[in-house]
C-alpha cells in the first residue's frame, strides 16, 4: 500500500483548513485582483535520500556560482573581460540595474534566498529550468501544508522516516541575522492585496521578524527605521517582498507608492541589509541562464552537477538559424516574462503563428530563448477522486548565510489539466508537499 493512502482520505479536510487559514494565491487579471485557494494535493512527491544528496550538492554549487557572478557583474566584471559572458548581453538584461554598481551588500551575499525550478526527466536526470534570485515565493505553502497534514494524519508521519521541514523559519532568521547591520529584522510587504501576502505574514511570524508595510518604514540620516505606535526601531535587515523597481521611488520608479524613499541610500551606506539584494535580476534573466554552467566552471573550478535544459540563444547566429529551422518542436520563452507567461510551445502553433514568432526572433533576438522540450515525469495526483498523472516541477529553496544550504523540502507544483506542462500557480496550477526521505 502506498505510504500516502491514509493521507489521501484527508484531502478535503486539509484543503478546508487551508481555506480557513487564508492560504490563498492572489491573481491580477484584466485589471482585477482576485484571490483563490491554492489547490493542494495530498499525494506527496517523494525523493529518495541518495537522489536528494546529489540535488543538494548541485543546488548549493549553482547558487554559489550565481552569487559570484552578481559580485563580479556589479564589480570587476572579469567574466565579461574574459569573454565568457558577452558584455552587450549582460548589460542588456532588464534585470541589470546600474544603480547597484559598486555596492557590496553586507556579507558579500546577493541572493540569500534562491528559488531554483527543476524538473525530473524520464531519463532520471534533474534539469534546472529557471533560477529565481529576486523575490522567489512559495516556501510557506509546503510548510503550512505539512503542518496540517500532520494534524490530520499523524500516524503516516510516525510510520515513515522523512526529513523534517519545520525549520524553514529558523533558517530564514539565521540568514537575516547573518547580514543584520544592527537592529530588528523586518519583512517588508506591499500589503494585503499582494498575490503572496499570506506568505509574507506567515514567514514573518515563523522567522520572528516584524511584518511591515512601506508606510511604517522611513530613512533618516541613511538609517532605516520601523515606526510602531510607541517608538521607532532601527532596522538591521529587511526581507523585502516587492520588486526592485518599486523599492525606492528616489532611486527607481518615481511613481512607486509602495516603496521606501531613500532605502537605497541606507543600503549603499552599509547600514541595512536588503534580502535579496537589489539588482539580482542580472543573474536570473532567462538568457543569462544559458551561461550558468560556464559560471560554475569559471568561478568554482568545478564541473556542474545539475544540467540546464538544452538552450539556444538567438543572438548567436548558429543558434538563431537552428531555432528558426526547428521552432515547431521547441519551446520559446520571452526573457522579460515570468510566472508561466510568455512561454509558447512550437508544437501548439499553426503555420501562421510559427511564422509570426520566427519574424519576432529575427527582429529581437535578445528578447527570446528557445529550449528543447524536456519530457519530464508526471506525478500521481488526485483528480475527481481518482489518481491521475499530472506534470509537476519542483521549486527548491537554497539559503545563503554563513554557509549555503538547501532546505530539505520544496514546493512541488502540478498542472491542473492532463495535457498541460504549465504548472505555475499564476496559471492555475496546484501544489504538493515534497518528502525528502531520511536515512
Amino acid at each position: 500500500m502506498p505510504v500516502y493512502d491514509s493521507l489521501v482520505t484527508h484531502t478535503s479536510a486539509i484543503n478546508a483548513q487551508l481555506a480557513r487559514y487564508g492560504v490563498k494565491f492572489g491573481l491580477y487579471k484584466n485589471g482585477e485582483f482576485r484571490e483563490r485557494l491554492f489547490p493542494f494535493d495530498a499525494v506527496p512527491r517523494v525523493i529518495e535520500a541518495d537522489a536528494w544528496d546529489r540535488l543538494e550538492k548541485g543546488l548549493a554549487q549553482r547558487v554559489r556560482a550565481l552569487n559570484a557572478y552578481l559580485a563580479d557583474v556589479y564589480g570587476a566584471k572579469q567574466i565579461i573581460a574574459d569573454g565568457i559572458v558577452p558584455a552587450d548581453f549582460a548589460f542588456a538584461s532588464s534585470g541589470y540595474l546600474p544603480q547597484c554598481e559598486g555596492i557590496t551588500p553586507p556579507g558579500g551575499i546577493y541572493s540569500h534566498i534562491s528559488g531554483i525550478d527543476l524538473v525530473e526527466g524520464q531519463d532520471g536526470e534533474w534539469y534546472v529550468l529557471e533560477d529565481n534570485l529576486r523575490i522567489p515565493s512559495g516556501a510557506s505553502y509546503p510548510l503550512v501544508a505539512r503542518d496540517l497534514c500532520r494534524r490530520c494524519d499523524a500516524e503516516t508521519f510516525r510510520g515513515h522516516i522523512m526529513r523534517d521541514n519545520r525549520d524553514y523559519g529558523e533558517r530564514l532568521k539565521a540568514v537575516m541575522d547573518n547580514v543584520n547591520c544592527g537592529g530588528i529584522n523586518v519583512v517588508l510587504t506591499p500589503g494585503r492585496y499582494n498575490s503572496a501576502y499570506f506568505e509574507h505574514s506567515y514567514l514573518a511570524e515563523k522567522a520572528d521578524a516584524v511584518l511591515a508595510e512601506p508606510g511604517e518604514l522611513f530613512v533618516e540620516d541613511e538609517i532605516l527605521y520601523y515606526r510602531d505606535a510607541m517608538k521607532r526601531h532601527k532596522v538591521g535587515a529587511v526581507y523585502r517582498r516587492l520588486s526592485d523597481e518599486y523599492l525606492d521611488p528616489l532611486c527607481f520608479l518615481p511613481e512607486s507608492l509602495i516603496g521606501v524613499p531613500n532605502i537605497m541610500a541606507a543600503y549603499r551606506a552599509g547600514n541595512v541589509a536588503i534580502v535579496n539584494a537589489p539588482g539580482n535580476g542580472a543573474a536570473d534573466d532567462k538568457g543569462i541562464y544559458y551561461f550558468v554552467p560556464k559560471m560554475v566552471e569559471y568561478y568554482l573550478g568545478e564541473k556542474p552537477i545539475l544540467k540546464n535544459a538544452p538552450t539556444y540563444l538567438p543572438v548567436f547566429d548558429e543558434d538563431r538559424e537552428y531555432v528558426l529551422d526547428n521552432m515547431e518542436r521547441l519551446v520559446v520563452k520571452d526573457v522579460a516574462e515570468a510566472g508561466g507567461y510568455g512561454v509558447v510551445f512550437g508544437s501548439s502553433m499553426d503555420a501562421e503563428q510559427l511564422e509570426h514568432f520566427r519574424q519576432a526572433v529575427r527582429t529581437e533576438p535578445r528578447r527570446f530563448i528557445a529550449q528543447e522540450v524536456i519530457d519530464f515525469k508526471c506525478l500521481p495526483t488526485l483528480v475527481d477522486g481518482q489518481l491521475q498523472p499530472r506534470k509537476a516541477d519542483l521549486r527548491a529553496f537554497v539559503l545563503a548565510g554563513e554557509t549555503t544550504t538547501v532546505w530539505p523540502s520544496g514546493l512541488t507544483r502540478y498542472a491542473i489539466d492532463a495535457d498541460s506542462s504549465i504548472v505555475n500557480s499564476s496559471q492555475g496550477g496546484g501544489f504538493k508537499d515534497t518528502w525528502v526521505l531520511s536515512r
